[in-house]
């Protein structure tokens, strides 16, 4: 071990960083704005805001503040929790046989078990100051829901989440960790909502995606007096709250001298991936320092890797708002073999800009190689990674045995989003070699690419 280096490097209470930073300040172009699919016009401030709540939409629409005080109670609430840890994985470097140094940013010390919590206990808040009865929401595999379920019952907000009814029925105590918090939860699409009911009828049996639970949340969210809707991924607003990642790991990293040369996140709608490498992307963007930014998706769902760049509905059921984004069309719905959440069709306007520039990289991998990595880092590290978090694993252990090939000792960093101690199903199924690789054909995405609105 460096003796210079901890195992965990943890910043004081006093260190916790006091604003969220907004990557958009920096960036040269700027994400394209939201239109109304009815005009083809910029969504307006008054148009969001009956959606969600007013404070998240003036901070949606902020393309030039580069520092927001945190509120003093979500600070409190960050202190239950944060700072996280900074881990150098010492074992895993050393079972790799690589040269390289391998740190890891640990988002699972919370009783979500995820970093979802940084952006759901803000909204929650800014709900709870405007005088909001409670809130909807859409969830993957589960983090989302859980953690927004626990802000909601810390301010006493009511929470209606619709879960992917595939994790639903694969993950019933991630369900119920949600119903113990006080949150209803209903397996989407389903028959409670108007775009539920025309989901059903256009793809009868379907497992669901975030798309299709988007719309039922946001449909149920303007139709029910004092409620918003609130979203968990895609959105500036949420990069900007879990921007808290990569101020933590900055600081820590800054403290000790480390300076990565790569850094890696999961990809699904980019609210981790962003979160981490934000701050760190502003230092690329204003000249500096240098990064390498690696976004890893799913194979089955590989919106950056084999999407188009275009405007397009940001859920199925298209009563949202137009996006511009790599997208694989908003009525495509990943296999439901897919073990992980990140299931968006999607991806945030943020990273999409940046990636569009050729600011980061985005990779594509197989659940099995997948579940491989978290197997082998739960062995090592001693800990269990959530299937979100894996993708990252599977290319950080990847970039380290390139470097044990060619001698370089590069410095890897990667966001570990959570744990998946709720995740037991699909770590069964890859135990018992039933996993299984699904792959989307070109002719399945042309389909979907077809059906984009022409913009």
């Amino acid at each position: 071990m460096d003796k210079n280096i901890p195992y965990k490097i943890y910043l004081s209470e006093d260190e916790l960083p006091k604003q969220w930073y907004n990557v958009r300040a920096d960036m040269k172009i700027k994400p394209a704005p939201l239109l109304d699919p009815a005009t083809g016009k910029p969504v307006t401030l008054d148009q969001m805001s009956g959606i969600f709540c007013r404070e998240l939409a003036k901070q949606e629409f902020d393309n030039d503040t580069p520092y927001i005080d945190i509120p003093a109670e979500i600070l409190d609430f960050y202190k239950m929790y944060r700072p996280a840890p900074l881990v150098r994985a010492y074992f895993l470097e050393k079972a790799l046989g690589t040269p390289a140094k391998i740190y890891y940013k640990f988002e699972g010390n919370n009783t979500s078990g995820s970093h979802k919590l940084n952006s759901a206990i803000a909204q929650a808040y800014y709900a709870k100051k405007q005088g909001l009865k409670g809130v909807t929401t859409e969830t993957g595999a589960g983090q989302w829901g859980t953690a927004l379920s626990m802000a909601c019952s810390y301010f006493g907000l009511d929470c209606k989440v619709y879960m992917v009814k595939v994790s639903y029925e694969q993950k019933p105590f991630r369900r119920e960790v949600m119903r113990t918090y006080g949150a209803d939860v209903t397996p989407s699409p389903s028959d409670t909502t108007e775009v539920g009911r025309k989901i059903l009828a256009e793809f009868p049996g379907t497992t669901g995606s975030l798309g299709c639970a988007i719309s039922e949340a946001v449909e149920t969210a303007v139709n029910t007096e004092g409620y918003r809707y609130v979203l968990g991924s895609v959105l500036s607003q949420v990069l900007l709250h879990q921007s808290i990642i990569g101020l933590e790991t900055m600081a820590a990293c800054d403290k000790y001298g480390i300076k990565p040369d790569i850094i890696i996140g999961c990809a699904g709608g980019g609210s981790n991936l962003g979160g981490l490498i934000s701050p760190f992307m502003g230092r690329k963007l204003r000249g500096e320092a240098d990064y390498r930014f690696i976004a890893v998706e799913p194979s089955s769902c590989p919106s950056l890797t084999r999407g188009k760049y275009a405007y397009d509905f940001c859920d199925t059921g298209k009563v949202c708002p137009l996006q511009k984004m790599y997208t694989l069309g908003s009525g495509f719905i990943p296999s439901a073999n897919h073990a992980g959440g990140l299931r968006y069709h999607g991806m945030s306007a943020v990273l999409s800009e940046q990636y569009d520039e050729g600011l980061m990289e985005a990779r594509s991998v197989e659940q099995t190689s997948v579940f491989e990595a978290a197997t082998q880092f739960a062995r090592i590290e001693g800990t269990l990674p959530a299937p979100e978090s894996s993708h990252a694993i599977r290319v950080a252990i990847d970039e380290a045995l390139k470097c044990k090939e060619t001698g370089e000792e590069k410095t890897i960093l990667f966001g570990l989003t959570g744990t998946g101690y709720f995740d037991m199903v699909a770590y069964q199924k890859y135990n018992d070699g039933v996993m299984m690789d699904y792959i989307p054909t070109d002719d399945e995405l042309a389909k979907s690419f077809a059906k984009l609105p022409k913009i």
